[in-house]
């Protein structure tokens, strides 16, 4: 892998004008694995300046050399998946069977889903019969700054970095600081795969620095932001002053409803998909709700998934789930299980602590709390843990209230054999997403949610569409 001190901008590997060094720390044992450089205002302003000289030329060149191109990326991205897996793996715990599936998968899906959108996607077309002289064209939003959390770190950045790429804009990837090695070594794949210099460039830094400097900058049209919902009222704040377009893909809080007549794997699938990834998920459905008739039968049935999810090293192989990326995220999450106790929610499984075995790692104890209540911090906070809480309800009513009692609005989860009540219960989820019955969101179905979920969409043409501006021009024929 290339020097992890640089920083990528037009095209070269540059060290940093006015940055400082970082430790990236593997969370299974807490050791330095390399070191990165937050850069600083200097090196944000020379990738704004290099994105903004090099849009006019991208953004005129036909789409099906741009789809050329990132066919290109594609070949190379597989050749290099083993690395990409491992670089996941060491920088933000997840284990490696979960890397080289469904890490590195997400980042190939979201590529090649960008790439059939963009075949398919009429970047020029008339108006209508009624006006057949007018006509809509569709092109780049200009200069984008890209800032990516640590969770999934290809699956987020693939979901900006390619429908951005596609659409004519040029752009400034912002990784996370804890999860930085992959995305250098998607810009070596870039630099491998021959774009134009300046056309992706990548800088290193935290987001009180590069992050707010970036979306204060006059010379970046657009951010699209995936992140804590704190920081994304930051961002539209910071950027109202330029009126730049912003995308932000936020936190969530989803609600599980398991009704009476749900297929038998209900239960442990949900407490399956909320543990996945220790729980690192925005879409994670965390807050269970039971029907009551089924409610003492699905607190059981948790406990025993509980106890049979094994938590080790991410370089271990198997189906344990890993650490969670950092001490202060460890620390978080056993603030909140700790509130979870005081509060009285009843702890069915795990708890404070690491699990046993393990004395060192940000290694969490998969936790189950029963009989939460809608008055609790752990059923309004988003723990971003292996941490589900479970709630009984009676009536099908109850359910939708209490799903919807929250600010946030991500991925609701409906569980019945009754089709005419999944329907509709789904249309009164407040949610930019509805699973049902196990089912997951088609290849480049939208992702996005509602209210403090955030107001972008991304995947597919939905995402195609966030980097492009409507142009309706007359007498065209």
């Amino acid at each position: 892998m290339q020097d992890t001190s640089k920083h990528y901008i037009n095209g070269e590997w540059v060290t940093s004008i006015d940055g400082r060094e970082m430790a990236v720390e593997n969370p299974s044992t807490e050791e330095n694995i390399a070191t990165i450089t937050l850069g600083g205002v200097t090196d944000a302003d020379a990738a704004v300046a290099a994105a903004k000289i090099a849009f006019p030329a991208w953004a005129a060149t036909d789409p099906q050399d741009r789809i050329a191109a990132l066919e290109r990326l594609m070949e190379v991205y597989k050749t290099r998946a083993e690395e990409m897996a491992l670089a996941i793996s060491h920088e933000m715990g997840a284990p490696i069977a979960l890397a080289k599936t469904a890490q590195v998968g997400a980042g190939a899906g979201h590529l090649k889903n960008t790439i059939r959108s963009a075949k398919a996607f009429a970047f020029e077309h008339p108006l209508g019969d009624h006006a057949p002289d007018d006509v809509i064209l569709y092109e780049p939003v200009g200069v984008c700054a890209l800032i990516t959390p640590w969770n999934w770190p290809m699956n987020q950045v693939m979901l900006k970095v390619a429908p951005a790429l596609a659409a004519g804009c040029t752009v400034i990837l912002k990784p996370s600081e804890l999860s930085p090695l992959s995305a250098i070594s998607l810009a070596e794949m870039i630099d491998e795969a021959g774009f134009p210099s300046g056309v992706f460039n990548l800088v290193n830094g935290d987001g009180t620095g590069v992050g707010a400097h970036l979306t204060a900058n006059r010379d970046v049209d657009m951010v699209s932001f995936t992140g804590s919902t704190r920081a994304g009222v930051a961002i539209s704040k910071a950027a109202a002053d330029t009126v730049k377009r912003v995308s932000l893909e936020l936190g969530g809080k989803g609600a599980n409803i398991i009704f009476g007549d749900a297929d038998e794997k209900a239960v442990t699938r949900g407490v399956r998909h909320c543990f996945n990834n220790s729980g690192q998920s925005c879409n994670a459905p965390t807050r269970m709700l039971v029907e009551r008739a089924i409610y003492a039968q699905a607190v059981e049935t948790a406990l025993a998934v509980a106890d049979k999810t094994d938590v080790g090293p991410a370089d271990i192989e198997g189906r344990q789930i890993g650490p969670v990326v950092s001490g202060t995220q460890w620390k978080k999450i056993q603030d909140l299980i700790k509130l979870g106790i005081d509060e009285g929610a009843t702890l069915v499984a795990g708890g404070l602590g690491r699990p046993d075995g393990l004395n060192r790692g940000h290694f969490v104890r998969p936790t189950i709390f029963a009989d939460v209540t809608p008055d609790m911090t752990i059923w309004k906070e988003e723990v971003f843990g292996p941490v589900l809480c479970i709630t009984p309800f009676d009536t099908e009513e109850e359910a939708i209230a209490l799903a919807n009692d929250t600010p946030y609005g991500l991925t609701n989860y409906v569980q019945t054999s009754d089709k005419t009540r999944a329907r509709k219960v789904a249309r009164q989820l407040r949610s930019g997403m509805v699973e049902m019955n196990g089912k997951f969101g088609g290849a480049g179905s939208p992702f996005g949610g509602m209210r403090q979920s955030g107001n972008g969409r991304e995947g597919g043409v939905w995402g195609l569409e966030e980097f492009l501006e409507v142009k309706a021009v007359s007498d065209w024929g």
